[in-house]
């Protein structure tokens, strides 16, 4: 569990914004009231940050900050201090933020802070500019808020990189650089990236209006010019991400099963025609495999209807282990899925559907009492020939001579 430390002479203060992180997040919370016993802290863990006072008994003047920094933590300034220019100083250092205290709002301030940099770390930024002086710069700043950092110099360099780690959530791009600017860049990303998919922001220090329009026409979620504040930069991108973690849960919510996390039914059907259209001028095949849980109502009369989900949720499992990344799994109701085995021959197809109907029988799911659940699937297929509803109709009443065979067995007009 992650642990976080608080240094703070207010005794009060402190032990409410620990209570708070305890209750809302559930990280373990160490108190310290003065900088002599953050040091003895600071010798037996790592935190994943450090909350600090600038005023304590026996630091007066912010000595804590760079103690705590010299010992590689993660660091983020509370204080009751609103002078502008002390503000300034603290923000020169390498800490996260600077949060005033001292009201409600400002532990929920830092709450949600916390939350959001522990988000961060399962997002990856890739940083684009020919200068490696700010490179540097941009990746301290982004690991700082706990991102996973690549850095690149020009637009054909982070092509590649996306290439290589598709799942890179934002872009950082400058506008000049050689070999492939900004813009071109922006352009060649949303070809194959929309914004429910990656974030884009543009940095420059040019201050040509138009430049930053062309970007956000050409599909960037943001502009900021240089020089920027360290505050405003980590705004800009934490909103970013967070927007984006929004349109992920919202897309999520309607593309996927609510029980299995399997793709439904209408995101299967949007899915395949888009593939069907990709593919009808190349000679790939595909199969599409009905797959059933046998004498399911049973398992639900015998066990009840929660060990009835549990089977469902270990088939969905193993049909989606056992598949390739570009295959597609989709549950289309109750205990029936489906499933699309792409740009495939038809003895490789039989040959991944028996793995299924094997490993199926061989599993055992326990109910709430430890009962021993075993069960069996029923698999029709059929390979696709003109028409998609024909086809699924076709596999479709495979599966039924499959259940009139006897069950636990594959059927199919391959």
């Amino acid at each position: 569990m992650n642990k976080i430390l608080i240094v703070e002479d207010d005794k009060r203060l402190a032990q409410y914004i620990a209570k708070k992180i305890k209750t809302t997040i559930d990280y373990e919370v160490d108190i310290a009231y003065s900088l002599s016993e953050a040091k003895l802290f600071l010798k037996l863990y790592k935190y994943f940050v450090t909350l600090l006072d600038i005023n304590l008994p026996d630091a007066p003047n912010g000595e804590v900050i760079d103690y705590v920094l010299n010992k590689d933590q993660k660091v983020i300034v509370i204080s009751g201090n609103i002078d502008k220019e002390f503000r300034k100083k603290m923000l020169k250092k390498n800490i996260i933020d600077y949060i005033n205290k001292g009201s409600i709002n400002d532990t929920k301030y830092i709450i949600e802070t916390i939350k959001r940099l522990s988000s961060n770390t399962k997002h990856k930024v890739l940083v684009v500019d020919d200068s490696m002086v700010f490179r540097k710069q941009m990746g301290n700043f982004l690991k700082n808020l706990f991102f996973q950092v690549y850095t690149v110099a020009h637009g054909e360099e982070a092509l590649e990189m996306l290439k290589t780690h598709p799942d890179i959530s934002l872009v950082l791009t400058d506008y000049n650089m050689p070999v492939m600017d900004g813009l071109e860049l922006v352009k060649n990303i949303r070809e194959e990236k929309g914004k429910d998919d990656l974030c884009i922001i543009a940095l420059s220090g040019n201050n040509d209006e138009e430049i930053s329009a062309l970007f956000l026409k050409l599909g960037a979620n943001d502009y900021i010019n240089k020089p920027f504040s360290k505050e405003e930069f980590s705004c800009r991108i934490n909103n970013s991400i967070e927007a984006l973690e929004n349109i992920q849960l919202i897309t999520n919510h309607a593309n996927r099963d609510y029980l299995t996390g399997l793709y439904n039914r209408r995101y299967f059907f949007e899915n395949m025609y888009e593939y069907i259209e990709d593919v009808k001028n190349t000679n790939e095949k595909f199969a599409i495999a009905m797959v059933d849980i046998d004498a399911f109502k049973k398992i639900n009369d015998n066990y009840g209807h929660d060990a009835g989900d549990s089977v469902i949720v270990h088939l969905s499992e193993i049909l989606r282990t056992n598949t390739n990344h570009r295959d597609l799994v989709a549950r289309f109701g109750g205990e029936e899925f489906c499933v699309v085995l792409k740009n495939i021959n038809r003895f490789s197809a039989i040959e991944i559907l028996e793995r299924l109907r094997v490993e199926a029988e061989s599993t055992v799911v326990y109910s709430d009492k430890k009962e021993a659940i075993t069960f069996t699937i029923s698999i029709g297929v059929a390979v696709y020939e003109n028409d998609l509803e024909e086809t699924i109709g076709q596999a479709d009443m495979m599966l039924y001579k499959a259940k009139q065979n006897g069950r636990n067995q594959i059927v199919s007009d391959l």
